[in-house]
Parts: structure tokens; sequence; C-alpha cells
């Protein structure tokens, strides 16, 4: 039997796991268990640290019972490696392995004020005053500001800090720590990918940056050791696999930038879950953007390997808009019934949606935008609604695209695409037409969790997955063309960028002062920053 390589994928709304052939790429097995968001104000987004490990241990077990059933040894699974939705975060206890508060989604809006006010303290109110360090502007988005909300209001999180108790960590820390024994001596790591999304790490000394960590007044002792993407990190402890190397780790978006085989400087990929996040390799250069990307560290694939970095666009609101539909609005019963519904109207016939539910993120940054639905008329009916959100999504990667044609000067000619929302046919001709470019998908979707393992195949002491160009599988993919007129394309585009501008500086998190001195805080939160944090110095 060829060696097999599993993948822990754990994403903002389900946890999967796959076992591939290390050879072919093919999956042999996989089980996945969906993941309940809590939304316990207005823009708060948490889940809870058990249920993610209890669906990541299910998944596990379940697809151990499935090979079995096929007759396939699972003794020949060589490694695990991991993969996440990034950003989001947590803090547990490492003695009592208790989480101490529910895990803040990247989604979240919370931390709107804190931003606000760190921007309005910076040199010029720039929000792009710490990107010469970690490649990123000042948001909601990052892990900082989410862990400084944990360590302002949670009482328990403050107690454990005080008492050296606390552990924070993104998903694949908390994934990787409990795996690994958990209280029982548990590995707190993390690699280069995930730590890039924290604004607590330098993406150029490649570690955490102690100015940084005093801007945001986060304790560095709490903070995972930071590990390459792809090397043995521990052993799993318990269940079927007990005994396992754990050997490969990747945020979701870099996972899926392997996954797509874009080891080459220029390469790009978009991937369409929860999200959408357009990555374009920039090799061993960390390339900054002058419109509205992020400069984020793509792979490090082993101790000794260089880091390569990627510009990234990203979008916070793409498979949640159907998800919204159907959960809030029941305009569909289930996901694929978008499809459907999109096609029976084949137009929006004027109708836009900007589904700004947390804001904007690239290219603007602007976490006062809110969701608007706009060219409503008596005709409009829930189809049109469907086909307006699909092309929502469409849109918004068009934005992103441009941005990232005018950071490289070097224009793609067509995209890669992958994740849970491409297999939605309308969606990648709508896509095509709307980019008015063609677009490649794998006809094998699960590219993230595949990148995680051929990381985790790859790693030293595990070696049964060659990462070298002549030894890439081929994966088949399917082309989708443009099949309407430029003209129509950029008229369309156009009205969308109109509506966009009507759904900016909507809602703002200080509109009075009160006797305090302090402003309304969004929902009632009476929390922040240091009143002046420590100045980063300009980049020499």
């Amino acid at each position: 039997m060829e060696p097999l390589v599993a993948a822990i994928d754990q994403g903002t709304s389900s946890t999967r796991f796959l076992v591939f052939n290390a050879k072919t790429a093919e999956v042999l097995s996989h089980h996945q268990v969906e993941i309940n968001q809590s939304f316990p104000k207005e823009g708060w987004v948490e889940e809870d640290p058990r249920e993610i490990m209890q669906s990541v241990y299910e998944c596990m077990e379940r697809t151990c019972e499935k090979l079995c059933q096929l007759n396939i040894d699972i003794s020949n699974i060589k490694a695990v490696g991991v993969t996440n939705q990034r950003e989001t975060t947590l803090v547990w206890d490492k003695e009592t392995g208790e989480p101490l508060y529910n895990a803040i989604v990247w989604l979240d809006l919370r931390t709107q004020s804190t931003v606000e006010r760190l921007i309005n303290k910076a040199p010029g109110r720039n929000k792009n005053h710490l990107k010469h360090k970690t490649g990123l502007p000042i948001s909601t988005y990052f892990s900082a500001v989410k862990l400084r909300w944990l360590l302002d209001n949670v009482e328990e999180v403050q107690q454990a800090v005080l008492s050296e108790r606390a552990m924070f960590g993104t998903v694949d820390s908390w994934i990787i720590w409990c795996l690994t024994g958990g209280k029982y001596k548990g590995v707190h790591c993390t690699d280069v990918s995930n730590a890039s999304r924290t604004m607590l790490f330098n993406i150029h000394t490649m570690d955490w940056d102690p100015e940084l960590c005093r801007y945001f007044d986060v304790p560095m002792e709490i903070l995972p050791k930071v590990r390459s993407s792809s090397e043995i990190y521990g052993w799993m402890k318990s269940g079927s696999l007990a005994g396992v190397p754990i050997s490969g780790c990747l945020g979701d978006q870099s996972a899926a930038l392997v996954g797509q085989m874009c080891f080459e400087e220029g390469q790009a990929k978009n991937t369409y879950g929860t999200g959408c996040f357009l990555l374009r390799n920039t090799g061993t250069k960390a390339v900054m953007s002058d419109h509205g990307l992020l400069t984020t560290v793509a792979y490090k694939m082993g101790k000794d390997k260089p880091a390569c970095y990627a510009l990234e666009g990203s979008v916070a609101i793409a498979g949640a808009v159907v998800r919204w539909l159907k959960d809030n609005m029941g305009i569909v019963k289930s996901s694929s019934e978008i499809e459907t519904l999109a096609a029976a109207a084949g137009s929006s016939y004027g109708c836009y949606f900007v589904p700004a539910f947390s804001g904007l993120y690239a290219p603007y940054w602007e976490p006062s935008a809110r969701g608007i639905i706009c060219g409503l008329t008596q005709f409009t009916n829930r189809n049109h609604l469907a086909f307006a959100a699909l092309e929502a999504v469409c849109f918004q990667t068009r934005e992103i695209l441009d941005a990232m044609n005018q950071d490289s000067g070097v224009p793609l000619t067509q995209l890669q695409v992958d994740g849970g929302m491409t297999s939605n046919r309308l969606l990648m001709q709508l896509q095509a037409d709307i980019l008015c470019m063609s677009v490649v998908r794998p006809t094998m979707a699960e590219t993230t969790a595949l990148g995680a393992a051929m990381a985790a195949g790859a790693a030293e002491g595990v070696e049964v997955w060659n990462l070298s160009p002549g030894h890439l599988p081929h994966i088949m993919s399917e082309k989708f063309t443009p099949q309407i007129n430029s003209d129509e394309s950029e008229f369309r585009f156009a009205r969308w960028k109109k509506a966009v501008q009507r759904a900016m500086n909507w809602e703002t998190t200080e509109p009075f002062c009160s006797a305090n001195g302090f402003g309304k805080k969004m929902n009632g939160n009476p929390w922040g920053v240091p009143p002046t944090p420590p100045p980063i110095r300009a980049d020499p």
C-alpha cells in the first residue's frame, strides 16, 4: 500500500478530516462536521473551542472507521497536517486544559472602537502605521485586537495571565496543543503563516516582535513558539492515530496556495469559502501593496528553507452571504438551492447586494461599512436577490484582482479557483464573465486540505511526499470562459462600485462623549487599549 497522509481542515463553518494517497493526491476517505457559530451581540461572532476539538476528534475517528470498511490499513497514515481558519483567537488555561472564553472569530467586529482609537492615535491617522513590520493594516480582522479585548474584558483571562497559566493561540495552536497531550505536556506552537496574521509577528525577522507586543500590551510569555509550516511538531497522543506525527501546519489560505501547486513567483489562486481570498506568490520577497492588499507569509517548507510571501486580497463575506440568505432570511432552504434560484432569474435586473456584514475588507479596509441591497423595484423577487448575492462574490473578487494586477504590474491571464462555493457552476460562469478572463477549477475541490497534507508528508523525518516540480501530482481541471462582452461586464462593475460607495461610513462607534470622557462603545463595551500605545519606530 502506498503511504497515506491525513489533513485536519478546521474552517469557519465546518471541520473536515481527509486522507490522501501521497503519490497521487487522491482522497481515499473523509468526514465533515458543521460548526455552530454564536452571535451574542450585534457584530460579535464566537465559536466554542470545545466543540471545535470535539469535531476534530469525531471527524478523525469516523474517517478511520470508513477506511477500515474499505479494507485500508490506517497504519499507512504516516503524518497529519493541520489547516485552519486564520486570525480566530483563543486563550486557554494550560493547567486545566480548559478554554477561558469562546473563540473570537476573524469576522468579529467587537474591537471596532479599539481599532478606531488606535488609528486616531497613529501618526497622520494612518491605518498602515504598522504595515512595515506586519504587512497588515490596523483592523478588527487580526488577532492582536481580539486578544486585547480578552485581556481587558474577561476576568478569567486576566487571572490566568497573572498566575502564568494563560496560553494564547489561533485555532491551529489549540488543535496541535490538544492533540499532542494538552495539559499533559502538549506542544504550544504555531507556524509562520498563522503567526503573520496576528499583528504581533514581524514578517521580516520571522518572529514575535517585542515592540509590537508592547504596542498592544500583550505579554510575550503567553504566545506560542513559531515554527516552519513543515516539520514534526509532536505526535498524536490518543485515538486511532496515536503515535502519528503532526508535521504540517498552514493557515487555510496558505494551504490552498500550496494545494493549487502555486510554488512559483507570480502564481495565484482564489478560494471561495466563508470569505473570499486571492493570494499571489511573490517568492522570497515581501512585496508591499499600494492598493489595499495585505502582505502575508505564504509558507516556509522546513526549518532551514526560506520563507515565501504572498500578496493577499481578503473579502470577508462570500459563502457567508448564502448562509445569511438561508439562516437569517429563509430565502433558500439549502446552500445548493441558490444556484437554482439565481439561474431562474438569469439576471439581477439592476439589483445590487453589498454584503458588508463585517465592514469591508480589501481593498477598502473600511470597518464602518454595512451591508446594503439597492436598485430594488416592485419586479424584484427572491430569485433576483439570489443572483445579486452570487454577483456580489464575483464583483468583490474583481476588485481584489484589479488591485493585485496594479500592484504586480503583471496582470493574471486566468484565475485558478477552489473552495466550497466553486461547485456552483453559475457562480463560476458569472466570475469568468465579470473578470473577462478564464476561470480554472480543479476537479478535486479539497485543495486546502491537500496543501496541509503535502506540507505534512514532505516534512523532514516523514518524507513521503515529494514537492519538487517534477514530482507534483497532476490535478485535472475544468475551464469557464467569458460569455458576455466586456462592455456589459464593465457597466455592471461600475454600478457595483456605486453601490459600494452607498455602503460606506454607515456605522460609527463613538457618536457622542459621556461625562467620563469616553464615547459610546460598540455594544456598550467600555474597553480599549492602553491610553497611549508606545510608539512604533518608522521603517529606517
